[in-house]
């Protein structure tokens, strides 16, 4: 019997998964004159990634832009390359983050600091691991305008290079395209639909102050997600496209680094005493449950579903195709890492990033 409800639980994603790669649209347009892109490059220890950062941002065509940078205390060398570049391109600044005020988070505090020295009619917020496509500005900002949309955001084509990563990164996709009801479109104009990706984050310059831009809530460490919440409250509508031909991104050089990274942002998300049991089902039930049931015909059935929904989502947003097989192992731990981001909160332990500590609460 549990066999075969691990296979009904399995066609919640697999059906999720099949209408969500028919929804999710593609950026295209052409941009309307006077349209300014402002990209901006929050920087905290970047030194690894600004120099390629900007160098992809410096070359995108089809739109007028301007590109920010906001050296966030780095200590490794990141303001020099980003200087020696702005010194070369007056399309390119660099700016100097202000210490970190208290309630602040360090990346919005930094986006923040951004929006108010932009001169754009379109904020483009990008992570400083982000190659952005050179017409990903001007298609977003089309798309913006055709659409009516205040946001407009997308998952870069995630590179891995090492099995930690492998297991960790897909997980982003997985949930976006097998458990949210139209991954992020427009039409899903309920905040609690909203969907975004602080990789590639565009906001129209209007609506992005009146909702009070990144101080509307200065405390969050999932800032994308805030921000389309908060646009949609408003009355505003925002939407996620493919975002795999816009831009690319490695995010993490291995497994303890991808641990540390997606347990800072998982209490705002499904690390909650209340949903975290449910999402342990949904996601445990079709692509774990099964694997313990064999060699009964529907746990094969279930696993045959669950292979094929994660191997659709991996060719449509173009992910390395050596992930595929260690499917289960990116459930269990994508679990092991809400988990451990519940307990660790409810001991009282912040998360840490980039030597900073935070709490879920308050930012602090």
């Amino acid at each position: 019997m549990i066999d075969i409800l691990a296979l009904l639980i399995a066609t919640f994603p697999a059906s999720m998964t099949a209408a969500n790669l028919v929804l999710l649209g593609r950026a295209e347009g052409t941009p309307a004159p006077g349209t300014l892109v402002s990209i901006l490059v929050p920087a905290r220890d970047e030194a690894a990634n600004i120099a390629a950062c900007l160098d992809a941002a410096l070359a995108s065509a089809g739109v007028a832009i301007e590109v920010l940078v906001m050296d966030d205390g780095s200590t490794d060398g990141t303001a020099e390359q980003a200087a020696a570049r702005a010194a070369a391109d007056p399309r390119l600044r660099l700016l100097r983050a202000p210490p970190l005020p208290p309630g602040w988070t360090g990346k919005v505090h930094a986006c923040a600091r951004l929006a108010e020295a932009a001169r754009g009619t379109h904020l483009l917020f990008i992570d400083a691991d982000v190659r952005l496509a050179p017409d990903a500005a001007a298609r977003m900002a089309a798309h913006a305008r055709a659409n009516n949309l205040a946001l407009v955001s997308g998952v870069p084509r995630q590179r891995m290079g090492t099995v930690g990563e492998g297991v960790t990164v897909p997980a982003i996709n997985l949930m976006m395209l097998g458990y949210l009801p139209g991954a992020g479109r427009a039409f899903t104009n309920h905040p609690a639909m909203a969907a975004a990706c602080g990789q590639l984050l565009m906001a129209e310059r209007t609506a992005y102050d009146a909702v009070g831009g990144h101080a509307a809530f200065r405390h969050r460490l999932h800032d994308a997600l805030a921000l389309s919440r908060n646009l949609r409250e408003a009355g505003h509508r925002t939407e996620v496209v493919d975002g795999s031909r816009l831009a690319g991104c490695r995010m993490y050089s291995g497994f303890a680094e991808a641990w540390a990274g997606f347990i800072k942002n998982a209490r705002e998300g499904m690390a909650t005493p209340a949903g975290l049991p449910v999402w342990t089902v949904l996601l445990a039930g079709p692509h774990l449950l099964p694997w313990l049931l064999l060699p009964s015909p529907w746990a094969i059935v279930a696993l045959a579903l669950s292979l094929l929904t994660r191997a659709a989502i991996t060719l449509r947003v173009r992910e390395p195709l050596w992930t595929i097989p260690l499917h289960p192992v990116t459930v269990a731990v994508a679990l092991a890492i809400q988990w451990t981001a519940l307990v660790r909160s409810a001991l009282g332990r912040p998360a840490g990033w980039k030597g900073r500590a935070y709490r879920p609460a308050d930012g602090t």
